[in-house]
């Protein structure tokens, strides 16, 4: 059983502060919506979590078992190899190497290593516009099998947790659709724990088990459920046009 737990969590670049004691958990095979517009926060928690941004106050727990690992004390290195994969805003693949080549890097933890035909095979189960474009460069791929590929490779890390960080950013709408429902599937198909930031509220809440909106770096609304997140009032007259 694996799941997130952040507890009054500060952080932010050099003297500005971006986050302001913001508490959240994902639960073991949640997906988990964090939901906000652009400059709220929610690309430096997920950061936070990925220990690419060490916060000032404030800890995170990944929880393994009976285990709680603190991971502000840990390097990014360390959080990969204790099961924490990230797909970063923007994809940051490697434009030059082919698909298959790309998949390969994101194997990189040891335990990921030993079964990495078995994932990459799933991966193009999932993502079957990859099979098809395996010696095709990366960045000679649309934005749409970019980001397919950058989900895929992050997903070769066999991770217990997974981070996403704006998967919609760039693609026509069906294409969003189709990427959150591909998400979607991860927690059933994988056993995956996932933790997607997200600014398109109406395919979010499609997949979402629960989800939390970040205002200003603070948690402005914490869902209790799936349901709770769809109805609450807050959504539907600001983000859904209700």
């Amino acid at each position: 059983m694996v799941g997130i737990v952040v507890e009054n969590l500060v952080a932010g670049y050099g003297n500005v502060s971006v986050l302001h004691d913001v508490s959240i958990d994902v639960a073991d095979k949640q997906t988990v919506a964090l939901l906000g517009t652009n400059g709220n926060g929610k690309s430096t928690l997920l950061s936070c979590i990925a220990g690419l941004i060490k916060p000032t106050e404030g800890h995170i727990f990944l929880v393994d078992g009976e285990e709680r690992i603190d991971l502000t004390s840990l390097s990014p290195k360390e959080i990969v190899e204790a099961g924490v994969s990230m797909v970063p805003e923007g994809r940051r693949l490697f434009p030059l190497l082919t698909v298959e080549e790309n998949l390969v890097l994101g194997a990189y933890r040891l335990e990921a290593r030993a079964v990495r035909n078995i994932t990459m095979d799933y991966c193009f189960t999932l993502f079957p516009r990859l099979a098809e474009r395996r010696s095709q460069q990366a960045g000679s791929m649309s934005g749409g099998e970019q980001q397919m590929l950058s989900v895929a490779r992050a997903l070769m890390g066999v991770p217990k947790l997974l981070l996403i960080d704006e998967p919609s950013v760039g693609l026509a709408p069906i294409l969003v659709q189709q990427m959150i429902e591909k998400i979607g599937e991860l927690s059933t198909s994988k056993g995956l724990t996932v933790l997607m930031a997200e600014q398109n509220f109406n395919q979010a809440i499609r997949i979402a088990d629960k989800g939390y909106i970040i205002v200003h770096g603070e948690i402005a609304f914490a869902s209790k459920d799936a349901v709770d997140l769809r109805e609450n009032e807050m959504i539907k007259s600001y983000y859904l046009g209700g």
